[in-house]
């Protein structure tokens, strides 16, 4: 199980190096960071679908979700877009570079409820970065789990994110995943439209799954709307509101 956050403070910013930086997208960096003290890494617990603030010195304070699974010790993972001052400073850091986090903070999702049970993602662009977090700390236990369905769509192929993780997913025997592009370009092979297209056919049991949806806010609502038409029950729905952190 994840353990609930036991951080001493959450309220004080803890000292942290970027300890790796990776162009993911023109718009997105994906950041691993340690806390330099080694009491503040054996304390820092959260769950799937939590956040932290991050400071950049001298520039200000932004919420960002952690996008990578808690059995990952010693350092967490964010995904950033550039969309204000604090992302576009944190764009131009360098690998080691110290910054401030304060957190976890959010309710984060309900992973002992989930255990035994079938889980559905559906994430829309950079949905996808919380989502991320709780997908593979599922795939790590992926024995608590049954049947993993996870569908992804972006704008277009450019927008992708993750493309590591992707192909780790698709080689997977074990899950479910779908891909579409709303805008493909020449290269595009895989599936084209709205990430909705595929919520009709699915054959899931929804008296027995959880679903977790991130993506655009004009999304939640077509996706709930399919999802409510296969008689899930609307507390078996999760939505992450934390789509731009």
């Amino acid at each position: 199980m994840v353990d609930m956050p036991q951080n001493v403070n959450e309220y004080l910013p803890n000292i942290a190096t970027i300890t790796r930086k990776q162009k993911l997208t023109d718009t997105e960096r994906l950041f691993e960071i340690r806390f330099n003290d080694e009491a503040a890494r054996n304390s820092f617990k959260f769950r799937p679908g939590q956040f932290v603030e991050v400071s950049i010195f001298s520039i200000g304070e932004a919420p960002i979700s952690i996008c990578s699974s808690p059995t990952k010790e010693g350092f967490f993972q964010l995904c950033v877009r550039n969309v204000g001052n604090v992302t576009n400073a944190m764009h131009e850091l360098p690998e080691g570079s110290i910054i401030g986090i304060r957190g976890p903070y959010g309710n984060g999702f309900p992973v002992e409820q989930m255990v035994g049970k079938d889980l559905l993602f559906v994430a829309g662009g950079i949905g996808i970065a919380p989502l991320r977090s709780l997908i593979n700390y599922t795939l790590d236990e992926r024995s608590k789990f049954k049947n993993v369905t996870i569908l992804y769509g972006t704008k277009s192929p450019k927008e992708l994110l993750f493309g590591s993780d992707i192909r780790w997913w698709q080689e997977r025997e074990d899950i479910d995943l779908r891909v579409t592009i709303d805008n493909p370009d020449d290269k595009w092979t895989g599936d084209v439209g709205v990430v909705t297209k595929f919520i009709p056919a699915l054959d899931i049991h929804p008296g027995q799954t959880y679903a977790v949806i991130c993506g655009p806010p004009v999304m939640y609502k077509f996706v709930v709307k399919e999802l409510i038409k296969k008689n899930f029950m609307k507390e078996n729905i999760y939505i992450s509101l934390e789509r731009l952190m």
